[in-house]
């Protein structure tokens, strides 16, 4: 708990005398640019209705509320990941990677900090998609509340989950720009995020299932434009995300080390 509390306040120092504000803000307008053209597409293309197969692949006709859902999530994901993958890469570039290696403390307390920093920072950053919301007159259901706080759970240990393998295969490679490109484009195909995985062939979807947010981002749909009104009939999808999540977590921290040992001979 101590190297997770040291690691989460030192990131808050270093990030409040020089906050990437466009840094912020490039991770954040795509979110607010996916709403605005559905927006846009909804009613003047759509006229303000949505195809049968739409309702039928997501539970829901309210196709504004279900993007403003998924585009959250999807963009929160992207901002977690820039975060947390990437924070041993961040060493390695600052040249205080070997340090932190010899240093006593684990990898998952270091790592539980660095993104116990990042879900505030994003939660903040985020804020600003509830003004264009409000701004476009678009209201999102919430028919569980439970279901829609652990669902937002569910979607932060997901993500800390891929983190964590993620991050040790950049430092193995020495880039991230390819590595975490490439985890975005696979997870915004495929993830269900803006729109029902039915459109998607059926190997897609069942890769798809195999990725810990799918099962996150279905809670999150559920418990908000799906209707979902009780905390049962969320939990089977609770507990493939909780699985899943636990056994990338597993796997990450098991290559770590092999991960951190080719960092090392690289920089020789």
């Amino acid at each position: 708990m101590s190297t997770a509390w040291a690691t989460a306040w030192r990131t808050w120092l270093t990030t409040r005398r020089a906050y990437p504000w466009t840094y912020a803000v490039g991770t954040v307008l795509p979110a607010a640019l996916a709403i605005g053209l559905a927006y846009l597409g909804y009613h003047a293309i759509g006229g303000g209705a949505v195809a049968e197969d739409f309702g039928e692949g997501s539970g829901t006709t309210a196709y504004l509320a279900y993007v403003v859902v998924g585009a959250t999530a999807f963009q929160f994901t992207v901002r977690l990941i820039l975060w947390s993958a990437k924070a041993l890469i961040t060493e390695q570039r600052q040249g205080t990677l070997g340090a932190l290696l010899v240093a006593p403390a684990r990898r998952f307390p270091y790592l539980a900090g660095f993104t116990a920093f990042a879900v505030l920072s994003s939660l903040v950053e985020f804020l600003a998609l509830g003004v264009v919301v409000a701004l476009l007159g678009i209201s999102v259901p919430v028919s569980s509340v439970a279901g829609l706080l652990l669902g937002a759970l569910a979607l932060v240990v997901a993500v800390f989950a891929l983190s964590a393998g993620l991050g040790g295969l950049m430092i193995a490679a020495g880039e991230a720009h390819i590595s975490q490109n490439t985890v975005f484009i696979v997870l915004g195909l495929v993830g269900g995020f803006t729109f029902p995985r039915a459109y998607l062939p059926e190997p897609v979807r069942w890769f798809a299932e195999l990725l810990p947010t799918t099962a996150a981002t279905d809670v999150l749909h559920a418990s908000t434009t799906g209707g979902a009104g009780s905390l049962s009939e969320l939990l089977p999808r609770l507990a493939v995300s909780g699985l899943l999540s636990a056994a990338y977590l597993v796997l990450g921290l098991t290559y770590l080390p092999r991960a951190e040992a080719r960092a090392v001979e690289r920089s020789y």
